[in-house]
């Protein structure tokens, strides 16, 4: 099921909830979720072969926002396009809003002409299916649920959600992990990263006054739980039956998750590097987008990362990567973060 938001062990959860609004969503999302999955690994274009086919172009950012009316059809009617005024539709206005974040801080600060570095339109669909619990990155759009507005709230309503799964694109442009087991967790986790930096980025938060919370809002008012993820301490986001009980992140390589589910943990273990880039953010001090970003998107875009990377040889090139861009001193505080969740180095 890969590059969505909601991790499957929740929605497997949900799907044997006493409420039958609730039990009947999760039922739908994880059908069509696995529909999803196996449609894309038999057809769907890889982003690095369209990049590869695109011609250079200036940088400049072209929103169009659907709405597929509660319908599967893709991309569903044109509702907002680049430089149109406000909607009345709040999911309408979020999901043009987060594709502008996310596009200003990959332009504003790598230099990255839109996801596939070639200028491509952002597009997004919202009010997709019905009670459609999640998010997701298609390979060319982001698509939006509303979901079961008894546990979630509509997908739009967290930026760092839209700036994750965009960047699930920018990483299928460039190393394309493999959505399995470490090098999966990777992938989950660097969207998780450069999610929480497009939030970071848009309020102008250094890394001390982040909240490092992946899917802030998206949880209902009554659930025991802030957000899906937490960077910071992997494994208190939530604390509720419904939603399958404790987050079960990990922070630290000791509690590394082994299991066949959910393509070998990749939801799960991704708290171990989230919790590695939030200690050298901290460790480097400032904006994380500056430093640390730099060095997680250098290490992510140069080449040298491998489809089927392990933690360790992420670890190994972000602390190259860190000492070739900002000196020893950087070098140190990579090390130590990647240390304090258990991965040594040397």
């Amino acid at each position: 099921m890969p590059c969505t938001l909601v991790p499957p062990y929740i929605l497997q959860a949900l799907a044997r909830h006493e409420d039958p609004a609730v039990r009947d969503a999760a039922i739908h999302t994880l059908g069509f979720d696995k529909t999803f999955a196996v449609n894309r690994l038999l057809g769907a274009t890889t982003m690095r072969s369209a990049k590869r086919a695109a011609a250079p172009v200036t940088a400049r950012l072209h929103r169009l926002i659907h709405d597929a009316h509660g319908q599967e059809d893709l991309p569903g009617e044109l509702v907002r396009s680049e430089g149109d005024p406000a909607s009345t539709d709040v999911a309408v206005n979020e999901a043009y809003d987060g594709l502008g974040d996310t596009w200003k801080l990959y332009e504003d600060v790598y230099q990255r002409n839109s996801i596939d570095d070639a200028g491509m339109d952002l597009s997004g669909t919202v009010h997709f299916s019905q009670q459609y619990d999640n998010a997701y990155w298609d390979g060319q759009q982001m698509v939006f649920g509303d979901g079961d507005g008894v546990l979630f709230n509509r997908f739009t309503i967290s930026v760092d959600v839209i700036g994750h799964e965009l960047t699930h694109g920018v990483t299928g442009a460039t190393a394309d992990l493999a959505y399995q087991g470490q090098s999966g967790a990777l992938n989950e986790s660097i969207s998780d990263v450069f999610g929480s930096l497009v939030k970071q980025y848009s309020l102008g938060q250094s890394a001390q006054e982040a909240d490092w919370l992946i899917g802030q809002g998206l949880l209902a008012a009554d659930v025991h739980g802030v957000a899906l993820r937490s960077m910071k301490a992997p494994g208190t986001a939530y604390d509720d039956p419904r939603l399958a009980g404790k987050d079960p992140q990990p922070a630290h390589m000791r509690d590394y998750v082994r299991t066949t589910s959910d393509n070998g943990g990749v939801h799960t273990n991704s708290g171990i590097p989230n919790h590695a880039f939030y200690l050298a953010a901290v460790g480097l001090g400032g904006n994380a987008w500056e430093q640390a970003g730099h060095i997680w998107y250098a290490a992510l875009t140069g080449g040298q990362l491998q489809s089927t990377a392990t933690f360790a040889q992420f670890a190994l090139l972000t602390i190259a990567t860190a000492e070739r861009l900002f000196g020893a001193a950087a070098k140190q505080a990579v090390s130590e973060a990647w240390s304090g969740v258990g991965i040594v180095t040397s």
